[in-house]
Order: structure tokens, then sequence, then C-alpha cells
């Protein structure tokens, strides 16, 4: 059987290396350019995400939101971990904390101009997770908790989630912003709000996970 997948491959490989692609790329691109046409960012990916198919993109952060909430109640009934892995050499904990700023400023940037380049909520989403984590394994489990209740982010997360729902409905009924100038920061319709919910979004809902590991299973 073994000489059947290498035939394949190597068939597919030489398929891939002779076969034209040129008409192909040059459809590709009239695709792009209507796509940034018709959602008004230069940034084709968040005009296809919060546009074309923004009916997807509602159950995406849905299903994200379903997710935070299995946790939560796979985990409720045990007991909390007495013991918490982190870092504590010096060294590991600055370069954490530096990982962490760093991850924070790029959250936010993709965030803001997630319609003009690449990146978007997703992404700031993911990128703001990801501080948050670097913070959690270098803190107190008991001040992460307490910043998380004072600044009321399971709150802000279930918010971000409604408003984008509601901001969603209104585009697929034709509710929509102006576009604006293509290129400009304010611009693209709802796009821009969309991605900075997504990012809040995603960001929250990930150290809501975060801490709930930290909690019942010590780690992350």
């Amino acid at each position: 059987m073994k000489w059947i997948y290498v035939v394949a491959g190597a068939a597919l490989y030489l398929k891939m290396l002779f076969s034209p692609g040129m008409a192909a790329e040059t459809a590709d691109l009239a695709v792009v350019q209507i796509v940034v046409e018709e959602s008004g960012v230069p940034n084709a990916v968040s005009g296809i995400i919060f546009r074309n198919r923004l009916y997807d993109t509602i159950f995406e952060v849905v299903v994200f939101t379903l997710a935070v909430l299995g946790a939560k109640f796979l985990l409720v009934d045990e007991q909390p971990h007495a013991t918490v892995r982190q870092f504590d050499d010096p060294p590991s904990v600055v370069l954490a904390r530096l990982g962490a700023t760093i991850a924070a400023l790029i959250s936010i940037e993709l965030a803001i101009r997630g319609h003009l380049s690449p990146g978007g909520g997703f992404a700031a989403g993911v990128a703001g997770g990801t501080a948050i984590g670097l913070i959690a394994i270098t803190s107190s489990p008991v001040w992460m908790e307490s910043i998380y209740q004072r600044w009321r982010a399971a709150t802000l997360e279930k918010a971000a989630v409604l408003v984008f729902v509601l901001i969603s409905v209104f585009s697929l009924v034709g509710y929509t912003l102006p576009h604006g100038e293509l290129g400009a920061l304010i611009g693209g319709g709802w796009i821009p709000v969309l991605n900075i919910l997504v990012a809040i979004k995603v960001a929250l809902g990930s150290w809501a996970i975060i801490s709930i590991f930290i909690r019942y299973r010590g780690l992350l």
C-alpha cells in the first residue's frame, strides 16, 4: 500500500508544480477587489468576515461564548486547587510581563486598525488573551480575580456579545453606516466597531477560561 501513497503524492506534487495558475490568480484578485469595494475597507478578510459571511461570524462568536460557559459548568463542582504553578524566578517574570505588554499593544493595534491592514477582532482578542495569560502565570491568583471582579469583566464580555449580535442584525437587514473614504481609520461602516467588539469578547472570554483553569486545575 505504501507505493500507492508515494505515487499519489508524487502525482499531486507534479500537478501543482506544472499546472498553470495565472487564470486562478487573476480571478482571485478580481474577487478581492470586489470585496474591498463593497465593504469599504482595504482588508478584504475583514470585509468577508463582517459583511459577506457575517451570518457565520455571529455563530462563531456564540460558539466561543458557549465554550466559556461550558468550562465554567464542567469545573464549577470541583474543589479549587490548593497550589498554583507559576513563574517565580525574576528573569522569567520580567520576560513574561514584557511579552504581555507587547501582546497588549499589538491587541489594541489589531482591534483599531484591523480593517485597514492584516489583523482584526479575532486576532486582537487572541493577542489580548495571550497578554492576560502571561500576566496570570506571574501574578497572584487572588489579585487576578480581584481585578476581574473590579472591572466587571464578565458583564463586559456578555455586553460585547449582545451589542455585537444587535449591530450584526442591523447590518444584515440593511441598516449600515456610511463607508466613508477607503483606507480611513473611521470608515468601513460597522466593520471597525464589530472588530473592536469581537476583540473585547475574545480577550475577556480567554481571561475567564484562564481564571477557571488556574482556580480548579492549578495551571493553564
